[in-house]
C-alpha cells in the first residue's frame, strides 16, 4: 500500500514546469480585458 506522506516528500516538480512558468511571466500576454478593450476601440 502506498504511503502518501512518504511519496509527497519525494516529489520534485519537473524542470519543464518551472521553465514554462518563467517564460509566461516574461511574455506580455493579452488577457480577456485587453482583448475587449481592443474590440471596443475598433467599434468607435
Amino acid at each position: 500500500m502506498l504511503n502518501y506522506e512518504e511519496e509527497l516528500k519525494k516529489f520534485k516538480p519537473s524542470l519543464e514546469v518551472e521553465e514554462i512558468e518563467e517564460a509566461v511571466y516574461q511574455e506580455d500576454l493579452s488577457d480577456v480585458t485587453d482583448l475587449l478593450k481592443q474590440v471596443m476601440g475598433q467599434k468607435k
